[in-house]
């Protein structure tokens, strides 16, 4: 573990991101019109989970903006999960909405659930919601381990 933390936080954070975001992605890409698994899926996939990086990352930076450290997430309490779940929605729903609606980059099938009034997908919405969560976690335990 020792030679992971060499690399600056914000790479480490970047890369347990795309590892944790690529399965969600493959998972919900039936809920997409076009995906249908093939090689493009794959790589559409693999693509959206960079962007989900990124995104995750200005959720460590809001983190880090508010408490004023970059160490936010070690040990996370109501003010780390409040920060990560806020802004989290915020970007979430921003990005979608303007995906969908005003960008025309994805369309939804029939399976996708709505969320009402922005006619926005549930399913990517839960996926800022959920997953930054579990980086900052596995982020926060490889921080601990390499400081024992």
């Amino acid at each position: 573990m020792p030679e992971w933390n060499r690399f600056p936080l914000l790479v480490r954070l970047f890369v347990i991101s795309v590892a944790l975001n690529y399965p969600w992605e493959m998972g919900q890409a039936f809920l997409y019109l076009g995906m249908d698994y093939s090689a493009a899926t794959w790589w559409h996939c693999f693509v959206a989970s960079l962007g989900d990086g990124v995104l995750v990352g200005l959720i460590y930076l809001s983190g880090r903006m508010v408490t004023g450290g970059s160490d936010w997430f070690i040990r996370p309490g109501r003010k780390a999960y409040a920060i990560m779940g806020a802004s989290g929605l915020l970007i979430a729903v921003g990005v979608e909405w303007v995906a969908v609606h005003r960008l025309a980059r994805w369309t939804y099938t029939e399976a996708m659930p709505l969320i009402p009034v922005l006619d926005i997908g549930w399913v990517p919405v839960l996926q800022m919601l959920i997953l930054p969560a579990l980086v900052f976690s596995v982020l926060a335990k490889s921080a601990r381990t390499s400081a024992e």
